[in-house]
């Protein structure tokens, strides 16, 4: 087999490795395989475009060999070592550089591993402001150990460990979403759902099928204001990939968001299971924490009129913090305000107080935020977690949607 065959048929992932790496993938099985971290494929990825652009083609072939011979299923791996090896024999004209016929056969795979290069560089070239955390996170209490955010736009997700200084940034890995993209609205639309959302479970990866890769972690898709909106749909995901699949073109999924395992075995051992938000975004919008945001003020003066009101068991005052439509377990106001009248009267008046208060906005074609908080009674040492969707109205803060989570 010719070279330049060799480096299409790596090109396109008809072959494990080169011959070229043979030695090395040899060398490697001798030794006890090293575990694989989180984002270390793709940093040795960018060393060796970086390499490549800098003219060092010989160092960057023999990264690229033991890279593919460390994960032979790595795709975009591959496609690099062919070009490489190709680049030996004549100049290459194009990132995957196939002849004609081929690029027809393998036309999608090598769009689609194009786009994936294209994505996982723009991401870690435009990299966060230091310091910066996207907008919807407005408030995070110290039971939200940790928060994730995506980025559709640029494939990406972005882990967030929060601590006594506040949320800070500490790993971000490539991701796939839907096979036609964003805004998911209705069942079986192959779309991944934009919005604010958290996560319900940790599923047992013995318990799943080799195709969801190291294990899956739910979402609560489709949240209160999915529903308000009459969107459709379940079962959306954050997963891993099969043990032949490294990982997935940014388009891919069947609306779940997928990691390389790797990645997503971090998020597995570090995340907790209903108190980990999920914004979902097209593109987030990065900010300064500091930054005071007059809506926010606004907000929190509305969040405090509602506990002032329960708190001194006025029901008339309380309830014109609640839309027409509200719903609350499925009742409506209607039939959800003798409830509250006989919660009131239980309370007796009792000061309430908002303990580990988090709040997540989402703004779309309304403005939203999404505020969990501990009520606890004066006089009480614990009492219901509570959960709220508040929407703006004109000028005004009320609230459509209530539950109790814990």
């Amino acid at each position: 087999m010719t070279r330049v065959l060799l480096a299409l048929c790596c090109a396109l992932g008809l072959l494990a490795t080169a011959p070229a790496a043979h030695a090395t993938r040899k060398a490697a099985q001798r030794q006890a395989p090293a575990p694989l971290r989180d984002g270390q494929a793709e940093a040795r990825l960018i060393e060796i475009y970086r390499l490549i652009g800098q003219a060092q083609t010989r160092q960057a072939l023999a990264r690229a060999e033991a890279l593919v011979a460390e994960h032979p299923n790595f795709q975009l791996a591959q496609l690099v070592l062919g070009d490489l090896l190709l680049a030996r024999q004549q100049p290459v004209r194009a990132f995957g550089d196939v002849p004609e016929p081929v690029a027809r056969a393998g036309g999608q795979t090598l769009a689609e591993l194009r786009e994936e290069s294209l994505q996982r560089l723009r991401a870690l070239r435009e990299r966060p402001p230091e310091g910066a955390l996207p907008a919807q996170f407005v408030q995070l209490s110290p039971r939200n150990r940790h928060a994730i955010a995506i980025d559709t736009s640029r494939s990406r997700l972005y882990l967030f460990q929060n601590g006594p200084q506040g949320p800070r940034l500490i790993a971000d890995y490539y991701v796939s979403v839907g096979k036609s993209g964003i805004e998911k609205s209705v069942e079986g639309d192959l779309r991944t759902p934009l919005g604010a959302y958290f996560i319900t479970a940790n599923l047992d990866p013995k318990t799943l099928r080799d195709f969801y890769g190291s294990g899956a972690l739910p979402i609560n898709y489709p949240n209160p204001y999915d529903v308000r909106r009459g969107k459709t749909g379940s079962g959306i995901w954050l997963h891993g990939t099969p043990p032949n699949q490294f990982s997935r073109a940014p388009k891919a999924t069947d609306g779940c968001v997928v990691l390389a395992n790797p990645d997503l075995e971090r998020i597995l051992r570090m995340v907790e299971v209903r108190t980990t938000p999920v914004v979902i975004a097209h593109s987030l919008r990065w900010v300064n924490p500091a930054a005071a945001d007059p809506e926010h003020q606004r907000f929190a003066a509305a969040l405090q009129g509602w506990r002032a009101a329960k708190s001194e068991g006025d029901l008339g005052r309380l309830l014109g913090f609640y839309t027409p439509d509200f719903s609350a377990a499925g009742k409506p106001l209607a039939e959800w305000t003798p409830l509250l009248r006989v919660e009131l009267s239980r309370a007796r008046g009792r000061a309430i107080e908002l303990k580990d208060l988090s709040i997540l906005r989402w703004t779309d074609s309304a403005d939203t935020m999404v505020v969990t908080f501990g009520e606890v009674a004066e006089g009480s040492r614990t009492g219901p977690t509570r959960r709220q969707y508040w929407m703006r109205d004109g000028g005004q803060w009320k609230i459509f949607y209530e539950g109790v989570i814990g």
